[in-house]
């Protein structure tokens, strides 16, 4: 096989392994948009104030809001009412949970441990 025919064949899989990972990316999109929608109505209470709880569910489900908000659709990620300062951490709480969630299972790699480097033997030079 020639060099030309390898490197064809290398572009091939690069498009292919893109497009398999923008048709994740769309299923994934359109999968947290539907559960935001779903989930919406119950986790946005009308009838009490949020606390710390309701903050951290409206952290968590912040990010899964981003696909609505980007196709227009006016969507709450925030409760108005609310208990004030504990609301507001658990909302911190809230979103770092869901990025440790996501960016911790994105980029851990189990059996991919760093090898520690061995301690290398210390020798005498004066003999003393």
């Amino acid at each position: 096989m020639s060099a030309t025919q390898l490197h064809q064949l290398s572009g091939r899989a690069v498009a292919r392994s893109w497009l398999a990972k923008g048709l994740v990316l769309l299923v994934v999109t359109l999968l947290l948009g539907w559960f935001y929608a779903w989930a919406s109505p119950w986790a946005y209470p009308r009838e009490r104030r949020a606390g710390f709880a309701h903050g951290l569910l409206h952290g968590a489900l912040m990010p899964m809001a981003l696909p609505s908000l980007v196709l227009g659709k006016d969507v709450e990620i925030f409760a108005a009412e609310n208990s004030g300062r504990f609301y507001k951490l658990g909302y911190i709480v809230g979103i770092n949970a869901c990025g440790l969630v996501f960016f911790g299972s994105a980029f851990w790699r189990p059996g991919r441990k760093a090898a520690a480097p061995s301690p290398q033997p210390r020798t005498v030079a004066g003999g003393e």
